[in-house]
């Protein structure tokens, strides 16, 4: 998707969820870099202002949606260390005279 198209999206409200995060963030910098210009487009500036808006909103989103995952994995992750059982070896792993 280019980035003229997803300039569209936010303006109407659109769902940008099936947009990649790198694409939105991509697209956030053009709008950063638009700004930092000399000269806006006060044409523009409503519009794009919108967009980057709708474009933080959701990477807002899946961040957090991603720390609540992290935090309920991480436990459950940490007791399937816990009670696993690691196999103990009785070798020298070093030794090159232990016949293998």
């Amino acid at each position: 998707m280019s980035a003229e198209s997803l300039a569209g999206a936010a303006d109407g409200g659109e769902d940008l969820s099936g947009v990649g995060y790198g694409e939105l963030s991509r697209e956030l910098d053009e709008i950063v870099a638009f700004f930092e210009q000399r000269e806006v487009d006060v044409d523009q500036l409503v519009t794009k202002l919108r967009r980057a808006g709708a474009i933080v909103e959701e990477l807002d989103r899946r961040v957090r949606a991603s720390r609540i995952q992290v935090e309920q994995l991480v436990p459950r992750l940490g007791s399937v260390g816990a009670t696993a059982e690691i196999p103990e070896y009785e070798g020298d792993l070093l030794d090159p005279e232990d016949g293998d």
